[in-house]
């Protein structure tokens, strides 16, 4: 191995040597006139900023909820200011007496000077009057310097309140363009399933609104839009046949007003079939034949919201099941909004949801109701008067009275909420006086100043709620303040009883439950089983709604009301026959076929009570609509006139053509 080893050579590698090229480093030239020593500063625009960070959305509802018990705070402080106020009233009263006790004491200074020494009783009772009127200026000072410190100090909290929660809500806004850019991709797609040619138009995107506001939206306008297009969009086909482009519009929009966001879907399609809608309900059992005879139109459209409501026969993956449009109602109330239809055959339908801007507080007017507080949504609130008794008659066996030239139904808020409680008589009182009291102080922005709002023997305060198209009036027992609340989260055990929206703490530690607008129109048109305000139809189209003229057996014994009333019809496109008493007008009941009777009371021969009673009687006019119109305005006349068949009763203290015509349009 050695030998081996020994004979071969090994021969190293050699690489070649790379050449290395010394790169200068460059160095900074410092002055020489530069202090080394000195300090290194780091100018603004190259310090370190963190412009965003990301918050978790739990952490600002949390912030919006403590915003909202601020607001809660300040009312209950000014409530507090309010109670300063009677103290320094209390004290005014107190130096007023104290100022005629002065002479009092001056007077028997005076006359007793001479039997009782100065360090005697009447030297005493000087040193403690003077002692004791100083403590109460002294007193009055304190008291003086307390409000307004106090008032300062309200002024101060009111406003950083005020932006604080500005700022707090401004950090939820979201474009709506959030949810509006899930819908084309969906829209197409269907489309294309059915084989439709359909064109999405979004406007309005850039409309900022609360985060809840979107995520409860999203799925009530996913079923607005699926509905659209699978029951109101017509194929290509059908939509040339009927004059319409091929390509069907769908339009998205949305839009912010001072106190509302709104979102519309509207389409061009074929609109809603109200006889197919009426057919349903009756199948479904949603509502009874007589109710479909006294609703409008518009009320008609609001049964497709029912549960279990589908015009298809068929279920499909897009519809069938009954369960779109009513999660769109649920998710709308849910949001204390309202949701209108508009439609018009073969022209098209709009939904329209409406929304509150602020969806932790609320600007409620509180009212009393057999001495309990109740809040109502400010929003739905379109006027509060008081109604005196002359100015309630019935239609249909409901009080109504007359509201901006309409009819509209009134009723006791305490019936509505089927409210049973018993006070006794020194508590009511007490109660009583507390409201009127409070009354007097308070002048809410929607109330009439300078107008007493407690329930008297000949007046009722009254609340006219509008909820979409329709109307109602509340009489409650008084109207106690308008102020911001705070909406605290419903219980599970409370979360959908009937009337209620919701609970707040008012700023006298009360608490107070918030009641619904929507649930309230409803109550009152399930006691009526009929529509609550009527929406009537213009005179010009009357003639369109029969084949012939309605006629009209008017009865009246004055020749000049006879003659008035014959020309308010006449120009409102009815036919009408006169008679001149109560017997005259039942004898031209069998001289041809009338569509309703308007007829006076008081009469010779035989009265419009008797008239009334005579045309019940017989079997062929049972349904024949009569309205009397009179003078007595007596809750025992209209007791009655009702029991004599009346289906209107008028008086002619709150009488005009406007609500003549419209009584005989609701029930013509």
């Amino acid at each position: 191995l050695e030998e081996n080893l020994e004979e071969k050579t090994i021969t190293p590698v050699s690489f070649p040597t790379p050449e290395v090229t010394e790169i200068p480093v460059p160095v900074a030239k410092i002055s020489e006139s530069m202090n080394t020593s000195a300090p290194v500063t780091i100018s603004p625009e190259s310090s370190y900023k963190i412009e965003t960070i990301r918050v978790p959305t739990r952490n600002l509802d949390g912030l919006m909820t403590q915003t909202g018990e601020l607001t809660v705070t300040k009312i209950r402080i000014a409530h507090r200011l309010n109670e300063i106020e009677d103290l320094v009233s209390l004290w005014e009263e107190w130096s007023r007496d104290a100022f005629v006790n002065r002479f009092v004491v001056h007077d028997l200074e005076n006359n007793l000077n001479r039997h009782i020494s100065e360090n005697g009783t009447m030297g005493q009772l000087q040193n403690y009057y003077h002692r004791s009127t100083e403590r109460l200026e002294q007193l009055g000072a304190l008291i003086n310097q307390l409000r307004n410190t106090f008032s300062e100090d309200i002024a101060r909290l009111e406003i950083i309140s005020d932006e604080l929660e500005d700022g707090v809500r401004t950090l939820r806004l979201l474009p709506l363009s959030t949810i509006f850019n899930l819908f084309p991709r969906m829209v197409r797609d269907l489309s294309r399933q059915q084989g439709k040619e359909i064109e999405l138009i979004i406007s309005g995107g850039d409309t900022r609104a609360d985060k809840r506001i979107l995520e409860e939206m999203k799925d009530p306008l996913m079923h607005i839009l699926r509905n659209a297009i699978d029951h109101g969009i017509e194929t290509s086909e059908e939509r040339e046949i009927l004059g319409k482009p091929a390509i069907a519009k769908i339009k998205l929009r949305g839009y912010q007003t001072a106190t509302h966001v709104v979102l519309e879907v509207n389409d061009d399609g074929r609109g809603l079939d109200l006889e197919k809608i009426k057919q349903i309900a009756l199948k479904r059992g949603i509502c009874q034949p007589e109710e479909l005879l006294g609703m409008t139109p518009q009320q008609i459209h609001g049964l497709i919201f029912a549960p279990g409501f589908t015009t298809r026969t068929v279920v499909t993956e897009v519809s069938g099941r009954g369960v779109g449009m009513d999660v769109v109602r649920t998710n709308v109330e849910r949001l204390k909004g309202i949701i209108q239809v508009e439609s018009s055959s073969q022209k098209g339908c709009l939904f329209r949801i409406q929304l509150g801007t602020t969806l932790a507080t609320a600007h409620v007017l509180i009212v009393s109701v057999k001495g309990i507080s109740y809040a109502i949504p400010v929003e739905f609130v379109q006027m509060t008067r008081l109604v005196m008794s002359n100015e309630i008659f019935a239609i249909e066996g409901r009080e109504t009275i007359v509201f901006e030239n309409q009819p509209i139904s009134v009723t006791k808020l305490a019936d509505l909420l089927e409210i049973r409680l018993v006070q006794s008589q020194g508590e009511s009182e007490n109660k009583t006086s507390t409201e009127t009291k409070s009354n007097l102080s308070i002048s809410p922005s929607f109330i009439h100043k300078n107008e007493s709002y407690s329930r008297t023997d000949a007046s009722f305060p009254c609340i006219i709620l509008k909820v979409g198209e329709e109307k109602l009036g509340l009489f409650v027992d008084a109207l106690i303040d308008e102020q911001d609340v705070v909406l605290k989260p419903q219980s599970q055990l409370l979360k959908r009883v009937r009337n209620v929206a919701g609970a707040t703490i008012l700023g006298t530690g009360e608490v107070c439950i918030i009641l619904s607008p929507q649930d309230l129109i409803k109550s009152i048109r399930k006691q009526a089983g009929v529509m609550v305000s009527p929406i009537v139809r213009s005179p010009s189209n009357i003639d369109q709604a029969s084949d012939h003229k309605p006629v009209i057996l008017l009865v009246e014994d004055s020749i000049a009301t006879r003659t008035q009333e014959k020309r308010i019809l006449e120009a409102a496109g009815y036919e009408v026959v006169t008679a001149v008493d109560g017997l005259d007008g039942f004898n031209k009941l069998s001289t041809r076929c009338f569509d309703a009777v308007v007829s006076d009371i008081q009469m010779p021969n035989l009265d419009g009570l008797g008239l009334a009673t005579k045309i019940r009687q017989n079997q062929e006019y049972s349904e024949l609509p009569i309205i009397l119109v009179t003078s007595l305005a007596s809750d025992e006349d209209k007791r009655k006139g009702a029991e004599a068949g009346a289906n209107a009763y008028i008086t002619k203290a709150s009488f005009n053509q406007e609500v003549l015509i419209e009584t005989l349009k609701r029930l013509v």
